[in-house]
C-alpha cells in the first residue's frame, strides 16, 4: 500500500490532534532514518501506522491483544501500551504490510525492547522527540538522538523510566530489557 494511501485511511481513524502527532513522528522518523543510513520509506510506513489503534475503545484493544494470546503481556499494565501490538496486528491485517521489521517497529513503539532492530529504534525515539513534544528534557533527547541511535534510545528509555517511576505506574519488562540493553 502507497504511503498516501497508508495516510488517508490512518487519517480516517484518528482524531485531528493525535492525526498531526503521526505526521510529525512521520517527518522525523524519515529523518532519522537518512541521518542513520535506514530506509526513510519503510520508516515512514511504520510512522504512519504506529498510533492507527490509538483511538480504539479499550474493549476492542484488549480484544485484539488476546486474539494473539497477548505475547508482550501488556494486557498487566496500563492501557495506554495496548494499542501498540493492536497496531501491528491492523497493519498486517488491514493495511497489507507482511515487512516483520515495520511491524515490529510499530508493535514495540510504547515499550521498547531489548535488540531493537535500527527501525525498531527509530519509531521508538522518533515518537518521543517529534516537533509537538514540549516537557521538561526533550530538547536534550533531540540533541542525543540526532547524534547516536542507540544513544537516543538510552536517553529516551532512561527519561521515560523516571517519569513511569515518577508517576508509580508500572513499568513494563520490555521497558527494562530496552534500557538495559542500550548501556551496552
Amino acid at each position: 500500500m502507497e504511503a498516501e494511501t497508508i495516510k488517508s485511511e490512518v487519517e480516517k481513524r484518528l482524531p485531528a490532534g493525535r492525526f498531526a502527532h503521526v505526521l510529525r513522528v512521520a517527518n522525523t522518523a524519515e529523518e532519522l532514518a537518512r541521518l542513520f543510513g535506514e530506509d526513510p520509506a519503510r520508516a515512514r510506513t511504520a510512522a504512519l501506522l504506529h498510533d492507527v489503534a490509538k483511538a480504539m475503545p479499550k474493549e476492542e484493544l484488549r480484544e485484539m491483544v488476546l486474539s494473539e494470546g497477548d505475547p508482550q503481556k501488556v494486557l498487566g499494565f496500563h492501557h495506554e501500551l495496548w494499542h501498540a501490538p493492536a497496531g501491528a496486528l491492523i497493519a498486517e491485517r488491514e493495511f497489507g504490510i507482511a515487512d516483520r521489521g515495520i511491524l515490529n517497529a510499530i508493535r514495540f513503539h510504547t515499550t521498547g525492547r531489548a535488540g531493537m532492530s535500527a527501525l525498531e529504534q527509530i519509531i521508538y525515539t522518533a515518537d518521543m522527540i517529534e516537533p509537538g513534544r514540549d516537557f521538561p528534557g526533550v530538547e536534550a533527547l533531540r540533541e542525543e538522538s540526532r547524534k547516536s541511535l542507540s544513544g537516543g534510545v538510552a536517553a529516551c528509555t532512561a527519561h521515560n523510566l523516571c517519569y513511569l517511576a515518577g508517576k508509580r505506574a508500572g513499568i513494563h519488562p520490555d521497558t527494562l530489557a530496552c534500557y538495559n540493553d542500550s548501556l551496552h
